[in-house]
């Protein structure tokens, strides 16, 4: 089983940079994908980026050139690195954990770390 667990600022202007962080307490964290997912009000869950045991990635077209996730398996740690930020970009920003990032079901979430771009 694993706890996942994460962190950063919630609030930023528009196009500054933020890096929130997914921490992970259990075993094998190294053999799950981690995946970021974001929930705007009023809207529905999304997928923002993947990042596979093997180290490939992937990325929703909204994030993609400005966005990267990265891996830390000694740290037991999946970050993401946000770039030019937008006011579209605010949202509850969840990390979750599954077989890989082509798994219709997530089998470990965070509680998510709220993220506001404003002026």
């Amino acid at each position: 089983q694993l706890q996942l667990v994460e962190s950063g600022r919630d609030l930023v202007q528009p196009g500054e940079s933020l890096r929130l962080s997914c921490a992970a307490s259990g075993s094998a964290f190294a053999y799950y994908a981690i995946g970021w997912f974001r929930q705007a009000p009023g809207k529905e869950r999304e997928g923002v980026s993947c990042i596979n045991s093997d180290g490939s990635t992937n990325y929703a077209d909204a994030v993609k050139g400005r966005f990267a996730i990265s891996r830390d398996n000694a740290n037991n740690t999946v970050y993401l690195q946000m770039d030019s930020l937008e006011p579209d970009d605010t949202g509850i920003y969840y990390c979750a954990a599954g077989w890989s990032c082509i798994a219709t079901i997530w089998d470990y979430w965070g509680q998510g770390t709220q993220v506001t771009v404003s002026s």
